[in-house]
This record gives C-alpha cells, structure tokens and sequence, in this order.
C-alpha cells in the first residue's frame, strides 16, 4: 500500500529563467533556464520524497514535453503512474526580473482530454486493491475534464478509508468540497473567491474556515496566508502559525511544499500543529529557491524548529 498517492491532471514542464528587466518589444537576453516536472500534485510528490516519505505521482502526459517529465521525475527519484496522452504535455514558463526581484508566471492551458481519457484516470487511480492512507488532489484541471472529476475521486477514497487532501480553485474546489474531502487547502484568494467575500481580516478568515468544517464540507481546513503564515482551523480548535521571515528567491510552488510538507508530516505520525509547523516551514523553504525547485529538507527541518503557533 502506498502511503501517498497525488493526482496532477494537469501536470508540465516547468521552464524558468531570469532577465535584469522585463521590457515589451525588445529581446530579452535571459540567463541559461531551469527545467523541473510540474504541476501541483507532482510538486508534492517531488516534496514527500525528498523528506523520506512513501509516495507516488498520478498523471496523463503525451509527446516530447510528457517524456520529459518522465525523466526529470525519474531523475529525482519519484515514483510515478502515467496514463499515456497523443497530445503533449504542456510548458510553464516563470521569469524572474532581477531588477526589482518581482516575477513573471505564464501558464498554458494544458492538452485537452477526452472523455475516454479522464475517465481511464479515474479508472487507473481507483484499481489499486490496497487504498492509499492519503489522496492528493492538486491543481487545476485541463480542457476537456468536467469540474467535478475531484469530487468524483474524493467520495469512494473516503469511502475506502483514505484521507482525501484538496488543493485547488475556482469550480473544481467547489465541486469537490461539495461532495466533502478531509483536508482543504485554499490561500486567501482562493477562499475569498470561494466564499465571495472580502475577509480583510484574521477573525474573518477563521470564520470562512470554520464555515466549511462546520458545512462537514472539509475535517480540517489549512489556510495559506502567503508572508502572513497559516491558519490551520478544526471543528474541535484552531492554530495560527505567523510567517517566517526569509528572504525570497521566487514563490512558485511554496503552495505545493506547504501541502507536501504538512502531508508528509501526518503520514509519520505528526499530530496537527506540528504538521501545521511542517506545512508552514516547507513553504517558507520554497522560498529560497528560484523557479520550482521547492523546499530542500535540511531548510524545511531547520525552518521547522522556529514556527510557532498560537492557539486561536
């Protein structure tokens, strides 16, 4: 049995470099660029095995780019599962401008799937005999594959006894915390789109939060703040874990070493608010890192040792 399995619907090539100053018109001399499989869930997956954690990556990937991605999962030693696609495999590309040290994320839409195809995902990810002890669903969903197809995984891995973790925006996480997951972890702007509210401050937050466990739409609910931190709200308590100061090489995929961290963390046995310091910490460690490196786990385990929570 697989401790962790994530499922990246959407997975890619992440390309990344850097310029002194992004100007429209001109060519832009970049420095030699970084390539790292992508996508949230193979991010967390790229994170739970560099801490020494048991898990596999779930994807559809096609052509020269899913080949690719193949490779540099391999590279890193991540264990993965691909359902083969003709089409290929979409590139990200992140520019960093030196100057002013503010970055530039572009994103393509990713191939579209057929319904034969997203529903041999579905398919492949719920044959194993042996249910996962936790189900990662991360990231967005390509063309083609209907809103709902998290909310269709998380219902029967509940039903096995897994522990279903959703990371996701706009239709796809209200679909999904509609038919009800364990663990749910928006950012701010994704629960304010969510909920439709403002939630200027922190006792709003923890309302919003609180609102969906109370809906048993989530067990638990792990709000990412960006440099303000975390809040990691129960039915039973809450936990407020402020922002470390560090300094910032690029935030891409700090989301992803946050929920790969913090699911790592319970997987051996952590209680919440330490994996609530794990969380916090591999998302700050992502932080020292250009492009989508993520965390490294000496940073994560020195970062962890200064989170501290406040019981909310």
């Amino acid at each position: 049995m697989t401790d962790i399995l994530t499922v990246t619907m959407n997975p890619a090539v992440d390309v990344s470099t850097s310029v002194d100053k992004v100007l429209d018109t001109h060519k832009l001399r970049c420095s030699p660029a970084q390539r790292h499989a992508g996508g949230g869930g193979v991010n967390v997956a790229r994170v739970v095995q560099r801490l020494g954690g048991d898990c596999v990556a779930f994807y559809p990937a096609g052509g020269a780019t899913g080949e690719l991605l193949r490779q540099l999962l391999d590279a890193e030693g991540v264990r993965s599962q691909c359902l083969a696609l003709d089409e290929a495999t979409r590139e990200n590309f992140t520019v960093g401008e030196t100057l002013s040290g503010r970055e530039f994320r572009f994103v393509l839409p990713g191939p579209t799937l057929a319904p034969a195809q997203w529903q041999a995902c579905l398919a492949q990810i719920g044959a194993s005999e042996a249910a996962p002890r936790y189900l990662v669903l991360s990231g967005s969903l390509p063309p083609g594959v209907p809103v709902d197809f998290y909310a269709r995984l998380a219902g029967p891995a509940r039903a096995r006894g897994t522990c279903v973790v959703l990371d996701s925006s706009g239709p796809a996480l209200a679909a999904a915390l509609h038919a009800g997951v364990d663990i749910v972890k928006p950012s701010l702007r994704e629960l304010r789109e969510l909920t439709g509210q403002p939630l200027a401050g922190e006792s709003e937050w923890r309302a919003a939060a609180q609102q969906i466990v109370d809906q048993g739409q989530a067990r638990m609910v792990a709000l990412s703040l960006g440099a303000e931190g975390a809040l990691l709200v129960t039915a039973d308590a809450s936990w407020r874990a402020p922002g470390l100061a560090v300094p910032v090489c690029g935030a891409t995929g700090a989301g992803d070493s946050f929920v790969g961290a913090m699911v790592w963390a319970l997987a051996c046995g952590a209680d919440l608010p330490q994996a609530l310091r794990y969380g916090v910490a591999g998302g700050s460690a992502a932080l020292l890192s250009s492009g989508t490196a993520l965390c490294q786990k000496a940073d994560v385990e020195r970062l962890c040792r200064e989170v501290r929570l406040v019981t909310a």
